[in-house]
């Protein structure tokens, strides 16, 4: 089979060095005779797996000792409603960035518990920008304030943290966590779904500092409950066992790699070269503020839309796929989360540059 690059939203792709490991030890891990999903989510073996996959995820994102860390399951979209659950901790209001419709979505959920302030929202200039600070209307009150640091649909994302003083910050990292290094302790709370840098769908990860745990909403669900899962260490009920050995084995690669800084250096070389090309192009356009491009989703259009299918038609054909733009807003968007390597971007330039030449009018 010829090499296939995909340029998926999530799921994602895998590296492949990790896809040959699981691969390796699909049918006997550790010479156990069993698979990992075999195995019962309280037997030493799990545990072992479990166990070097927290330790390998603290020693990459630098996690503070009076952090938990918790594997959960529910995607990113559950933690819409678990965060004011837990972090609302008797107060009413709590602060939101609208920059994108995954925005949107965890402040139409947060909403079902507490009013919500919007401190800056995108939406007036069609989600192409961050609103510039001195707009930006905090509430000295709120109990938090969250934000999408990465919003995947119209590639745009923050250059920097948000400071919001003694106001705990709450971050969805699902599109962005492991690409770079990140100070975890300007945060209250990290979460972020498994499908992009991760691991499988069905994991989801929240790291959640030992101050903001214990004090939740009345009637919350126990499997909502961040104290409950961390004195269960993760394991109220079965974990996502299978996810978690492969998201252990992504730890792994990230570390034999380099780390988080050497995989930045790799990330901002990527999104720099496939955004020079669509600049220096006049056939494809990217309408993102440049201070504010996402690394991990690049979002662009064909200035004749009618050329959008012959487009992804002929990708297909050269082994670049999933490179349709969301359903919402058309277009194409690749998305080179860490698993994508060099030579997937390199290979989506050169077939860009060769469709633009033999359909330039």
């Amino acid at each position: 089979m010829s090499q296939i690059f995909n340029f998926s939203a999530g799921p994602a792709m895998f590296p492949a060095a990790v896809l040959r490991q699981a691969q390796e030890e699909f049918l006997d891990w550790n010479h156990t005779g069993m698979n990992v999903m075999e195995m019962s989510h309280r037997g030493a073996e799990f545990q072992s797996i479990f166990k070097q996959t927290e330790a390998d995820l603290r020693e990459l994102m630098a996690i503070p000792d009076n952090y938990q860390v918790l594997f959960l399951q529910g995607g990113a979209s559950a933690q819409f409603s678990a965060i004011p659950m837990n972090m609302l901790r008797g107060k009413k209001s709590a602060d939101y960035f609208n920059t994108g419709q995954w925005s949107e979505k965890a402040i139409a959920e947060a909403r079902r518990y507490c009013d919500v302030n919007i401190v800056a929202s995108s939406e007036d200039d069609e989600f192409n920008s961050i609103p510039d600070k001195s707009s930006w209307t905090f509430n000295p009150d709120a109990a938090y304030v969250h934000y999408t640091p990465n919003e995947t649909i119209h590639g745009l994302e923050f250059d920097s943290i948000p400071d919001t003083g003694d106001v705990p910050l709450i971050a969805d990292l699902s599109s962005t966590i492991l690409s770079r290094p990140i100070d975890v302790s300007k945060f209250a709370l990290i979460y972020a779904g498994a499908q992009k840098n991760i691991g499988p769908a069905g994991l989801t990860l929240v790291i959640v500092r030992d101050d903001f745990i214990g004090d939740v909403l009345q009637g919350t669900p126990t499997t909502f409950n961040y104290k409950i899962q961390a004195d269960y260490k993760s394991m109220y009920n079965t974990p996502p066992t299978y996810a978690l050995y492969l998201s252990g084995l992504v730890f792994q690669w990230l570390k034999d790699l380099g780390g988080l800084a050497t995989m930045a250096k790799i990330n901002q070389r990527k999104a720099e070269k496939l955004y020079a090309a669509i600049d220096h192009s006049d056939f494809y356009q990217n309408l993102v503020e440049k201070q504010y491009r996402s690394w991990m989703n690049v979002v662009f259009t064909l200035n004749d839309a009618s050329l959008d299918e012959d487009f992804l038609t002929e990708a297909r054909k050269v082994g670049l796929i999933a490179l349709k733009g969301h359903r919402s807003i058309g277009g194409i968007r690749a998305s080179i989360y860490n698993a994508m390597p060099e030579e997937g971007v390199d290979a989506l330039i050169t077939f860009m540059s060769d469709f633009a030449q033999k359909n330039q009018v």
